[in-house]
């Protein structure tokens, strides 16, 4: 039972991104059905604790330029209803958690 548990650590995570992302030609040509007024968001997963791992992108520590230089803050409203999870679902959710925010209009970044 405990080995079961240690693999239900990982978590996604949705990260809104300063507007300022949109000036950036390759961040608009991944979002051609953003929807003006949505939010600009980067989803990822981590097998650390959420809040961590935004420090570590904030400190360029592994880090996504678009979190780095752009991150504002994390969406827990987003993705807390899915955490934690094993690292299959976790690696899966952040596709489809992406897909679903593309096609609600937000403006998507994934690694």
């Amino acid at each position: 039972m405990a080995s079961r548990q240690r693999g239900h650590h990982y978590s996604v995570y949705v990260i809104e991104l300063a507007p300022e992302v949109w000036d950036i030609a390759r961040f608009r040509r991944a979002n051609p059905d953003y929807i003006l007024g949505k939010p600009f968001v980067y989803v990822g997963m981590t097998g650390l604790d959420v809040d961590q791992r935004f420090d570590k992108h904030k400190a360029g520590i592994q880090a996504n330029r678009y979190v780095r230089d752009f991150g504002l803050r994390l969406l827990p409203k987003l993705y807390e209803m899915y955490n934690p999870m094993p690292y299959e679902g976790a690696r899966d959710m952040e596709v489809e958690l992406g897909i679903g925010l593309r096609e609600a209009g937000y403006g998507v970044w994934q690694a």
